[in-house]
């Protein structure tokens, strides 16, 4: 099983990354206050709220976020270090093959993937939530939907189309509703907007018209206002990236296929979120291999140099996931193509080091 090197080098690398983790936590958590410090006093936000509804569920959502950049800083940090002090030389040199030396920093890579889709998948969409919650109330501004031409397929037959809505007020401008009789429409109810009664549950429609077509017959009624049950609720619009942020990973299963059914054209961005949640863990092994090939030659440079090119390789890397993103929401490629295209890349990288690494 584990020798004492493999003992060493997992505990050293741990202790670095998590060491790591907290003081760039303390530094980001001052410089977090005094950015938002005159709202929370303007707010009147209490300091156990902010102590622990805010940054106490912050510290994990940040762990997550910056977690593969720290990870592979202390992978370059430890292998520049036992470099510097002759050490990975003398480990080569006593007959341990460069494979054999890499073990215990994949294996560590693989103990904070597996911690990284707990916390994606489980943990972080809970503490997401009163932390938004928390921010809402006491930070940013109440959420504006930004969206517009937003279409929502209901049921099997019905089609709802509205141009913007605005979810303070529960208001839809320029509301359609189209029903699907066969081949063709059936009935088109239209309104120059909609608002939503939130104590009788249902929807009211300003300056309506309701046609209703039967093969060649046509039937037009107008009016000033209606109520009327339209099948939809007002978050059903409100659809953000903040909402996807706090559901587990059988909650966003169950929300992608919902959205399916009707029809949304955000899907890409909800299945980009899901793979993401799933692949992005292997990012840690091959940036863990890329760093410890990069790192383990003695160099007259020493640790600052390798800090610098593991640096700029890790911000390669999450550069190379941000632009394929942007193809997979803003455009048709794929959204488990576009997780995998940096992975696949950096992977090929990683191959192509380890075969240039000391032996």
């Amino acid at each position: 099983m584990f020798k004492k090197l493999d003992k060493y080098i997992i505990k050293q690398l741990l202790a670095t990354f998590f060491l790591a983790i907290a003081l760039i936590i303390l530094i980001v958590i001052v410089f977090d206050i005094s950015e938002k410090l005159d709202d929370f006093l303007e707010r009147k936000a209490p300091i156990k709220e902010i102590i622990f509804t805010y940054y106490v569920n912050f510290i994990p959502y940040f762990v997550n976020l910056f977690g593969h950049l720290f990870f592979f800083i202390a992978v370059i940090f430890l292998t520049s270090k036992m470099a510097s002090r002759s050490e990975i030389i003398a480990i080569l040199s006593s007959g341990i093959s460069f494979n054999r030396f890499l073990r215990p920093f994949v294996v560590s890579a693989i103990f904070v993937a597996l911690l990284n889709i707990y916390l994606t998948n489980i943990l972080i969409p809970q503490v997401n939530k009163p932390r938004i919650e928390f921010e809402k109330e006491y930070w940013r501004n109440p959420y504006k939907n930004l969206t517009f031409n937003i279409h929502i397929k209901t049921d099997s037959i019905n089609h709802v189309y509205v141009q913007s809505f605005n979810n303070i007020t529960s208001t839809g401008y320029r509301f359609t509703k189209e029903t699907f009789c066969g081949k063709g429409i059936c009935k088109k109810i239209s309104a120059q907007n909609i608002v939503y009664d939130s104590i009788k549950k249902i929807w009211i429609l300003n300056d309506y018209k309701i046609r209703t077509i039967d093969g060649l017959n046509e039937n037009l009624t107008t009016g000033d206002k209606i109520n009327m049950n339209l099948g939809i609720i007002p978050s059903d619009f409100n659809i953000s990236t903040a909402k996807v942020e706090t559901m587990t990973y059988s909650e966003l299963n169950k929300f992608i296929e919902r959205e399916t059914n009707r029809g949304s054209k955000d899907i890409n961005l909800y299945l980009f979120e899901k793979y993401q949640r799933l692949f992005n863990p292997l990012a840690f092994i091959i940036l863990t291999i890329i760093g410890v090939s990069l790192a383990s030659p003695k160099t007259r440079g020493g640790t600052g140099l390798n800090l610098a090119f593991g640096i700029t390789i890790a911000f390669s890397f999450i550069m190379m996931m941000k632009v394929t993103s942007v193809f997979s929401i803003k455009g048709n490629l794929h959204p488990i193509i576009s997780v995998l295209i940096p992975i696949f890349v950096f992977g090929i990288i990683s191959i192509f080091l380890v075969r240039r690494a000391p032996k």
